[in-house]
């Protein structure tokens, strides 16, 4: 029965499987080795550029019988490194293609071959495990697996030119954690990797490049080692200063200034150092033009964007160098014409990823202006800058919702800004949108932006109480699903935030004092495990029961009955000094 239950299966599976595919596979079971040889030689030849012919090839079981010939130590080193070749040409198939591969255990078997002391089957099984590595269906771990593995590719990096590139290449894309970070460290990958940066060959000094620029990634221990290293007498930060000159090749300039970047932002380089100030800037700043391609684009404004976000004086270096907010706009217009690009192909892979030119738009201009109030009004006073940054909030890329939200968490603290492009420009709607349903990190920021929008220092609080008369119905249900569901601390925190900047409206308190739910909900959090949260929770009903407002004897009253005043009782001997000075505070409302 089981046969006749596969067999149709199976013919519809290979029924557009050609009969040269079969003669392919066919010739890997030949007892004569030679024909053998031969037949891998052809199927070499025929895969090139064909994926059609490399996933019929797949589905008829050439993987595992390819793989089992170069396991085979009978075998001779010709076929074992031919065999190596036709994987790594599958390999750069589909990514159904390396799911398949992968799933034949190709990488235990490649990483085998690797202590075969033939120098071109090393390169061959090499280049494969790179092919399949940098597909990012690859579970990454695998290289990690056996202790032993990152030890021998360190020691295979002195072996050739293609063995520095191969195994630099592997570490770069399989370098994704603290952990992994830790570990290439650990086993000498800075001293190992650190000679090739002025190896002869572009391509090792380019891989050894992006080698060092994802093991700095935000790692203080690498970064701190990296300032020190010298290579042929020289500091490693002007070995990349060299790498950022307009002469290199672009790639190498974008890389190298990331090194220093994330360089600086462990620490390891001060952020007024010439190297960051003269070099590093103004070649990211370089990349945001358009005369560069769109990944070049995105890659120099979200790398400025990380190196300029803690620090306002590279902030105010970065707005006046090349006209450098005025040039972001161009990255929501992009591309301007058809006729910009003549490489169709391009345009349409261009088309395909201009959100993400506007998300990181957004991401810079959030950098910029997090901190200098005449930055954040030249943002502003960029052509049509409010409004997009509206249509970003509603755009189906959550990724761009979030960098727009961060834009407008950004201009939001300026008063200023409060107190015209955002009173002129409908941002409530899609901010209130935001709250519904989206992601914790998105929810922080969309709640922060709204407490700032309700802060006393913006228009005012009758500036509040004009919000909650038009906006109080979808406010007050927004911050109610957010209380009520599964979110983190970070998000609850805010959401008590805007209900005490509601609390401090003149007429908006009523929202909350007429809400004998919500009431209960700010009760609960005062007795909250959390600290930030009771904190923010105590400053609400300060805000609530303050002496000097209208009706506040009303609202004591009716704050005692539900118990509140025992609640502040209980928190003012609270071990927290905050907390404790907090609820005295409010205790003080009713004793005046």
């Amino acid at each position: 029965m089981a046969c006749l239950l596969e067999a149709p299966l199976r013919i519809s599976v290979l029924s557009e499987v050609t009969a040269t595919s079969r003669h392919y596979v066919d010739r890997l079971f030949d007892p004569d080795p030679q024909k053998v040889l031969q037949g891998v030689i052809e199927m070499k030849n025929a895969v090139i550029g064909n994926n059609k012919q490399k996933a019929n090839l797949i589905v008829l079981g050439a993987v595992q019988r390819l793989l089992y010939l170069l396991q085979q130590s009978s075998s001779s080193l010709e076929l074992r490194t031919d065999c190596a070749v036709v994987l790594g040409s599958l390999a750069m198939g589909t990514e159904n293609n390396i799911k398949s591969l992968v799933d034949c255990h190709i990488i235990p078997a490649l990483l085998q071959g690797l202590l075969c002391p033939d120098l071109i089957f090393i390169e061959a099984c090499l280049r494969c495990l790179r092919t399949v590595f940098i597909s990012p269906v690859t579970p990454v771990q695998l290289l990690y697996t056996d202790p032993t593995v990152i030890p021998h590719l360190m020691s295979l990096l002195s072996r050739s030119h293609r063995t520095q590139e191969y195994t630099t290449q592997i570490f770069s894309h399989c370098c994704k954690t603290l952990e992994h970070q830790t570990v290439l460290f650990n086993h000498g990958a800075i001293q190992n990797i650190a000679p090739l940066l002025i190896s002869p060959s572009n391509k090792v000094r380019m891989q050894a490049l992006k080698c060092f620029s994802v093991l700095a990634y935000e790692n203080t221990q690498v970064s701190m080692t990296l300032v020190n290293v010298l290579v042929d007498g020289e500091l490693l930060s002007q070995v990349f200063v060299r790498m950022m000159q307009r002469d290199q090749p672009i790639e190498m300039q974008l890389t190298a200034a990331k090194c220093l970047t994330y360089m600086c932002r462990a620490g390891a380089i001060r952020t007024d150092d010439s190297c960051i100030v003269l070099k590093t800037l103004p070649c990211l700043v370089r990349m945001c033009s358009k005369e560069h391609l769109l990944e070049e684009r995105v890659e120099g404004a979200e790398t400025l964007a990380f190196l300029m976000e803690p620090d306002v004086e590279l902030q105010r270096i970065a707005s006046t160098t090349d006209h450098l907010v005025a040039m972001l706009a161009d990255y929501f217009k992009y591309p301007s014409s058809v006729s910009a690009i003549a490489d169709i192909k391009r345009l349409d892979h261009d088309l395909k990823h201009a959100h993400e030119l506007r998300q990181a738009a957004f991401k810079l201009y959030a950098s910029l202006g997090s901190n200098d109030e005449d930055i954040r009004k030249k943002i502003t006073e960029t052509e049509n800058m409010m409004d997009r940054i509206v249509s970003g909030l509603s755009e189906s890329s959550i990724k761009v919702r979030l960098a727009a939200v961060r834009c407008l968490h950004s201009l939001s603290r300026s008063v200023q800004q409060l107190r015209t492009s955002f009173h002129d420009h409908a941002v409530w709607k899609p901010l209130m949108k935001l709250l519904q349903n989206a992601p914790d990190e998105v929810l922080v920021m969309a709640s922060s932006t709204l407490c700032n929008l309700l802060l006393e220092f913006s228009p005012s609080k009758e500036h509040i109480d004009q919000i909650m008369s038009s906006h109080g119905k979808q406010i007050m249900q927004a911050v109610t699903l957010i209380l009520e569901a599964e979110h983190s601390v970070e998000v609850k925190e805010q959401t008590l935030c805007i209900l005490a900047n509601i609390a401090d409206g003149s007429t908006a308190k009523e929202l909350i004092m007429t809400n004998d739910d919500m009431l209960q909900k700010i009760k609960y959090y005062m007795g909250h495990s959390n600290v930030k949260l009771q904190l923010a929770a105590t400053f609400c009903i300060s805000n609530l029961i303050w002496n000097e407002e209208d009706g506040s004897q009303e609202r004591q009253d009716k704050l005692r009955e539900m118990g509140f005043v025992d609640m502040l009782h209980k928190l003012s001997q609270a071990c927290d000094a905050n907390l404790s000075d907090r609820a005295k505070v409010a205790m003080q409302q009713y004793l005046a």
